[in-house]
């Protein structure tokens, strides 16, 4: 740790525990510089840096005081929650006025179907939106081939129960992956196996071992913006994949959530590469617009549709005819691609503030290195295996921050399990990030300096074993 950071820590210490009280001076520059053995540029740059953070403040030609703290103004509403553990789109952008009419117009235009039953494969007009707008991505679909499912973790709960042609079971899922999923193969006690997903992708021989070995029934991938980790894999190795899958006859799940957020039009799914059939589509709609639109896609290999229309039937009957009208209309009226836009603007800001940030800590907080540079919303921090990460949520919980590991990412008893944090700034304004993520870094240096004082625990070793 920097000397200047070992002064910020040490006098935000004393600020916590009252040593330092509110409207306190601060001693001066020249006396903390001969107390500390430093130079007088670092404390100046320390006093700022908890400035910034809002633990002092300057009086001009008077020196800098004790801000009042969070603890000593909690009837105050000035200060507002930062989520840094959501991956729900930013409310503030939504345009609601627009859907509300859309779902107006979808109940006139569609009345009579609201009131029955009969279109398993989801609305025919909407059907036709997503096609089209699935040939942008690169994905070309026959209608027969796609059926919307009430969000795609519908689709991911058919797909698990159905038989394959195949007739294998074990399904294979990247370390770590998407947590309903895993959540929900743990609880249905379905054979399972893993490969580690890490910035450097998949190791693609240890792929083939178990393609070749494993039975797999099919393969769980997130290509692209992978959650939590918020990397993409690359060209060669999304063309390796859908070869390996050919070869041994492996289907592939392929969850691109948030295709509606890349920004490159060059960087195609593994869909765009399969030749052979074994590559199955999944589309989110909840991640642009809202989770409660409940309403994803699934574009499926010709031998699978029979199967999966007759799961569906027993699963999730006809998925909200309402809420497919609503998003018909939406598409149809131009009113998606204009929100998109805005979307991808909004988001642009806080990938560039987030990656900037991230890069600035890093001077300061060498840890911080262990965070990705990605291209989207989110990232990971990987911490020490023994660092008390359940600690750290809770401090930051009491300074108005919201923060979650990546423990319920793992399988219950992976053999890849490594302690990070997630950070997500889809709903933090651009300029809530750097402050926050301050925040995050000051807890993981004090936990960091002393962590003899507090028990060293994550939450994933603490769960109870399953049978």
């Amino acid at each position: 740790m920097t000397k200047h950071q070992q002064l910020v820590t040490a006098l935000e210490q004393q600020i916590r525990d009252g040593s330092l009280v509110a409207g306190q001076k601060l001693p001066s520059i020249r006396k903390m510089s001969a107390a500390y053995g430093c130079s007088p540029a670092t404390v100046v740059r320390a006093y700022e840096q908890l400035a910034r953070d809002q633990w002092v403040y300057v009086m001009n030609r008077s020196g800098y005081y004790v801000a009042r703290q969070q603890l000593d103004r909690q009837h105050e509403h000035a200060i507002q929650r930062i989520d840094l553990a959501s991956a729900a789109p930013a409310a503030e952008i939504f345009p609601f006025e627009d859907f509300q009419s859309c779902l107006q117009g979808a109940m006139h235009i569609y009345r009579d179907q609201l009131f029955t039953y009969g279109m398993p494969q989801g609305l025919p007009p909407l059907l036709e939106e997503i096609r089209q707008q699935l040939e942008e991505v690169q994905v070309f679909a026959r209608l027969s081939q796609l059926h919307i499912t009430s969000g795609v973790h519908r689709a991911l709960s058919i797909l698990t129960m159905m038989p394959f042609p195949s007739g294998r079971e074990t399904v294979l899922i990247e370390q770590p992956g998407y947590h309903l999923l895993i959540e929900m193969l743990e609880t249905l006690k379905v054979p399972v196996q893993e490969i580690q997903r890490t910035s450097a992708g998949i190791d693609l021989q240890q792929l083939e071992q178990l393609f070749r070995e494993g039975s797999i029934k099919f393969f769980y991938v997130m290509p692209r913006f992978h959650n939590p980790l918020g990397t993409s894999l690359t060209v060669r190795e999304k063309k390796k994949i859908v070869a390996l899958a050919h070869k041994y006859d492996v289907y592939l799940v392929e969850d691109d959530y948030l295709a509606d957020l890349e920004q490159q039009p060059s960087n195609d799914p593994l869909y765009a590469y399969d030749t052979s059939d074994h590559v199955i589509y999944l589309k989110s709609y909840s991640k642009i617009l809202f989770p409660g639109l409940r309403i994803g896609a699934a574009v499926l290999p010709d031998a699978l549709i029979d199967t999966f229309a007759r799961y569906k039937s027993m699963l999730d009957v006809d998925s909200s005819v309402l809420s497919q009208a609503a998003l018909h209309v939406y598409i149809r009226n131009g009113m998606f691609t204009r929100y998109r836009s805005r979307m991808l603007d909004a988001y642009r800001e806080r990938i560039v503030e987030l990656q900037r940030i991230i890069r600035e800590l890093t001077a300061d907080y060498p840890f911080f290195a262990e965070a990705y540079l990605t291209d989207t919303i989110h990232t990971t921090l990987s911490l020490p295996a023994n660092f008390p990460t359940g600690i750290l949520i809770r401090r930051l919980a009491e300074q108005q921050i919201t923060a979650d590991s990546t423990d319920r990412y793992f399988l219950s008893h992976s053999r890849y399990y490594s302690n990070q944090l997630r950070i997500n700034v889809s709903n933090v304004p651009a300029e809530q990030i750097g402050p926050a993520l301050r925040k995050v870094a000051h807890e993981i240096s004090r936990l960091l300096i002393s962590p003899a004082k507090q028990p060293m625990i994550s939450s994933h070793q603490a769960k109870e074993p399953k049978d």
